[in-house]
């Protein structure tokens, strides 16, 4: 059983001990960075060997096959995409028609060369998207990351000179972007300027930018508190619905939106401050994240609504539901064709598309044809709300079936355009669903990928997030199948509180004071593995990144008996002190403002930092960030390696010059992957440590 202790207790003396490991959370100090170079090197010396390296370059060749799937954005009549490959590490930004695209090597015309680029720059270019103006959808937007960051140059682009414009909008690196207002103006929402920031690091006003003028002279044309998470603008092009929107996001889950008026202030969109919405033409479509109370009825949360906009801001409340949650069946996305809704819908994991037809009332219509057994995602294939129709592209994919790119035309045919080729053998593996019992008797479900008939226990990997209502759904696993699952070793996707698998409460159950209990779920998930004969607790490793790197963190300090190996990314761990480190304050919503004695009570019992004590035992961690990730800062894994190595504990730390909130490119993603498998043959295979 874990270690239990009193929380506010245990609250207190933490507060009071002094970290000693405080040099590590600068960035780009001098001392810290020579020990970053010192353990990257240990690290290397210990893990790099022959079978990493065969596995890197195994994973490297699957990631950039030419027969992978492109995949694809319309502008106008040709089909953009982002392509990397051995030859093109950094990226081609192409275009080809439908109709070549449907052959099985379509012809591209490259219209941005992002490796050139860096070469002739000098600089370390990671594509971060372009943005065109409509309609003609010539000129773009183009954002550009040195090393991987959240913050972006942006530059003007000419899509048919195929170059940079001369003199055009350019804007230096900073978190944010812009949105085209008309083809001399833009709408900017970016750090740059005095105030420009907020307390998380993100943008604070927006500003109306025009051409040939001084940024810094721009006029600011909304703003918010310094308190809040992010400002932002859009604009909505339809002809007779032209409009520009703002949004105050004042938490990671509250915000507030406006539609601007000629003149006068913008008015406040009064909706529920967690609710999500969707202006299109005069239709307002809501998805509810808590019970609405309004005076002819209480609208469930997980609820889509609609009614006319327009009817809205002048004051009624009667709305149409599109869609009511039942028991483990929530509203996953939605999203607008021409004239349509496209719902996603999760069903006790199962998806389904939907696709809703405006009027009095509402049509919805299942879309047919779809495999049962494969998750179904729909996206939109225009980038333009101008010439928008009613095609969508599905992917549809499963744990061990290789993805289909799938065209859906607006009569509802199904067309499949692209399908990856297989990366491993799936013919002896098998994907099972089973369910754990946590500590207060929730049934957790987990996905199981592993040999047919297993007879004994294997090697495996525990993998969750547990955050943000961000649901673990099924994937093609990939190099994973080919490098872990082929091997006879087994992968579990844990689906814990805190994700949006089952809507609002499942997510609200995981969230602040139920962290912990989220937490308790994936340990549940351990157990059970161990308990069915699955694995035993010094073969099975639990794997996480960012939010679940906090989740695996707490494995480590909270259930160290269970695991054999923990594999921590870019991961959150001190929480006493991340709302001072980047976009912190941003996820006070999630977990808790530390500097309030309520919240911290609770807190301090998930702080992995805080947590580590001398005189226990903890399985052998590996801990992965990197230098130019600014969103979550590279102190938390550097201080929790730092303090576990004081403990005589085994760890392997990792920190790379590039990659942001992720690997920079497929050849670094190659080599990370490479190092956790390494790892992972180390510990649970009982190799020397």
């Amino acid at each position: 059983m874990p270690l239990e202790r009193n929380p506010h207790t245990m609250a207190e003396q933490l507060q009071e001990r002094i970290d000693p490991y405080l040099w590590l959370e600068d960035v780009e100090g001098g001392e810290a960075l020579a020990w970053v170079r010192k353990h990257n090197e240990a690290t290397k010396a210990a893990l790099c060997d022959p079978a990493f390296e065969a596995d890197k370059k195994t994973l490297y060749e699957i990631s950039t096959r030419p027969d992978n799937i492109p995949f694809i954005t319309r502008r106008r009549d040709q089909l953009y995409n982002f392509w990397q490959d051995a030859s093109h590490v950094r990226g081609l930004w192409r275009r080809t028609i439908l109709e070549d695209y449907r052959r099985p090597e379509p012809t591209w015309e490259t219209v941005l060369d992002i490796d050139a680029l860096a070469r002739a720059e000098g600089e370390d270019w990671v594509w971060k998207g372009c943005t065109t103006l409509e309609p003609e959808q010539r000129y773009g937007l183009v954002s550009l990351s040195r090393g991987g960051a959240d913050a972006v140059v942006v530059r003007e682009f000419d899509l048919v000179q195929k170059q940079f414009v001369q003199d055009g909008f350019a804007l230096p690196e900073a978190k944010g972007g812009a949105t085209w207002l008309d083809q001399d103006t833009l709408l900017v929402s970016t750090t740059l300027g005095a105030k420009a920031t907020t307390a998380s690091g993100y943008p604070r006003t927006v500003r109306l930018w025009r051409r040939d003028s001084d940024f810094m002279q721009a006029p600011v044309v909304f703003e918010g508190e310094a308190s809040d998470i992010y400002i932002s603008a859009s604009v909505d092009r339809e002809p007779g619905f032209e409009r520009t929107f703002y949004r105050r996001q004042i938490t990671f889950e509250e915000g507030l939106s406006y539609v601007a008026r000629k003149e006068g202030e913008p008015v406040l969109i009064d909706l529920p401050l967690d609710a999500r919405f969707n202006v299109e033409r005069d239709w307002l479509v809501v998805k509810l994240k808590s019970d609405w109370s309004l005076p002819e009825r209480t609208y469930p949360a997980d609820a889509l609504l609609a009614m006319s906009f327009s009817r809205f801001l002048e004051g009624e409340r009667r709305f149409e539901v599109l869609f009511e949650p039942g028991p483990r069946r929530v509203l996953s996305s939605f999203w607008w064709t021409k004239s349509r809704l496209v719902l996603t819908v999760l069903d006790n994991l199962a998806s389904q598309i939907w696709l809703g037809t405006p009027g009095s009332p509402w049509s919805l219509e299942q879309l047919e044809e779809l495999p049962d057994t494969a998750f179904v995602h729909a996206m939109s294939l225009d980038a333009s709300q101008l010439e928008r129709t009613d095609e969508i592209l599905l992917t549809i994919s499963s744990f061990v079936e290789p993805m289909k790119l799938a065209l859906v035309t607006g009569d509802r045919r199904i067309e499949v355009l692209k399908e990856a080729p297989a990366a491993f053998d799936a013919s002896g593996l098998e994907v099972t669903r089973h369910e754990a019992v946590s500590v207060d008797g929730e049934w957790i479900p987990y996905y199981q990928i592993g040999p047919k008939g297993q007879d004994e226990p294997r090697p495996t990997v525990l993998y969750g997030y547990g955050g943000f209502s961000v649901s673990m759904t099924p994937g093609y696993l990939g190099g994973i199948g080919k490098t872990w699952l082929e091997r006879g070793n087994v992968w579990v996707v844990a689906n814990i509180r805190g994700g949006g698998e089952f809507g609002a409460a499942w997510h609200k159950a995981g969230m602040r004071e139920g962290k912990r209990r989220s937490h308790d779920d994936f340990a549940a998930i351990a157990r059970d593995l161990a308990d069915r004969g699955v694995t035993r607790p010094k073969q099975l490793a639990a794997y996480g990144g960012s939010n679940g790197g906090l989740l695996v963190g707490n494995m480590l300090t909270r259930y160290p008996e269970r695991f054999g190996a923990i594999w921590c990314t870019v991961p959150l761990l001190d929480m006493q002190r991340y709302t001072r480190l980047l976009a912190g304050p941003s996820w006070v919503a999630e977990y808790g403002d530390p500097d309030k004695p309520e919240d911290w009570s609770y807190m301090a019992g998930f702080s992995a930092y805080q947590n580590l004590e001398a005189g226990r035992a903890y399985p052998p961690v590996l801990l992965v960030t990197s230098r130019r990730d600014d969103r979550v800062h590279p102190g938390h894994a550097r201080k929790m390696a730092a303090r576990l190595e004081a403990l005589e504990q085994p760890v392997f730390f990792y920190e790379p010059d590039d990659g942001g909130h992720g690997a920079a490119n497929k050849e670094q993603a190659a080599f990370l992957s490479a190092l956790g498998l390494s790892f992972l043959r180390r510990t649970l295979n009982g190799e020397s440590r």
